[in-house]
């Protein structure tokens, strides 16, 4: 296997204009369907949000607002926490996901009269919702909402409806600037969590999430301070 040191120089050596080329070939146009920002069945929505932009979005730079907590905007990513018997969660987890409403979708997400979708941060979104619904092909790098439904080189298109349509190159190449970042960023973010990680023992009824920035509260706060 290889390190994950190895994967991050791989994507930091990625060429825009091939993962733009293979964007491309794919094809893409939103069509504000917001599939990819509510939930699926009994599954919440889930998308890996890093700790600066859970900052970004908590301190309402597209929004204006500026009353949001840390759990107004993320919350544990809930792979490897148990659920109590009053329904809360406990344990430990890595990274952050999107807040959810009561429904399951991105909290960030609202719908017109007519029933079009838009993300009410869409400045601040996170790279996870930027580049949707691409990634690459690299490990220690995430493959969002399943697996692969058409692929080019190292790119990788998950299910969406957008998919298969024409596209300009500068949104190719916008697309393919963004997968890249996030491709480096999430290597990035797992070597420093792999670095920062202690085994935390958490109370009864407790989350702890290691991030980057080390363990803490699901509030966001670090457990030390």
């Amino acid at each position: 296997m290889r390190s994950l040191e190895a994967e991050l120089e791989q994507a930091r050596s990625l060429a825009v204009d091939d993962l733009a080329d293979a964007i491309e070939s794919i094809g893409f146009e939103c069509t504000r369907c917001g599939a990819c920002c509510t939930s699926h069945g009994d599954d919440h929505h889930t998308a890996t949000v890093f700790p600066d932009e859970v900052r970004d979005l908590r301190d309402g730079d597209a929004t204006g607002e500026t009353t949001r907590g840390w759990r107004d905007v993320a919350r544990p990513m809930p792979y490897g926490l148990s659920e109590t018997g009053d329904g809360e969660l406990e344990g430990e987890t890595f990274e952050w996901a999107l807040q959810t409403d009561g429904c399951g979708d991105c909290v960030f997400y609202e719908e017109d009269d007519a029933g079009v979708g838009a993300c009410v941060a869409h400045d601040d979104r996170p790279l996870i919702c930027q580049t949707y619904p691409f990634s690459v092909a690299l490990a220690g790098t995430s493959q969002p909402m399943g697996d692969a439904v058409d692929e080019e080189g190292v790119v990788r298109a998950h299910e969406c409806e957008g998919l298969g349509r024409d596209i300009s190159r500068a949104d190719a190449e916008a697309f393919a600037r963004a997968v890249k970042e996030r491709a480096v960023r999430e290597l990035e973010e797992a070597i420093d969590v792999r670095d920062a990680y202690r085994p935390a023992d958490p109370a009864p009824d407790e989350v702890v999430v290691h991030d980057s920035e080390g363990a803490k509260r699901d509030d966001g706060t670090l457990l030390e301070e």
